[in-house]
């Protein structure tokens, strides 16, 4: 399970894309490259990783759920999602 510290740094990530989205947006217009490498490291999405919204776990991540596979087999297997139910065979 993730530490706090690595939840904490995803949303402040998070906030950073969100901010700086729309002036990134139009430096990329503008084809203005240096001034885009002047902007926080941070700010691009591509460092934004996703991340389980329980336990933080970056690996195994399912989109539909935001939860890893992890955390979705056992709410599955409680029926905590609608609709879907654990297989055997």
């Amino acid at each position: 399970m993730a530490t706090t510290a690595w939840k904490n740094r995803y949303k402040k990530r998070a906030e950073l894309v969100a901010k700086y989205a729309e002036l990134r947006r139009k430096l990329k217009k503008e084809k203005n490259y240096a001034a885009l490498a002047k902007l926080p490291r941070d700010s691009s999405p591509t460092r934004l990783a996703r991340r389980c919204e329980i336990t933080g776990r970056r690996r195994g991540y399912y989109r539909k759920f935001r939860v890893s596979r992890l955390v979705l087999r056992q709410l599955a297997a409680d029926g905590k999602i609608p609709g879907l139910k654990k297989s055997s065979w």
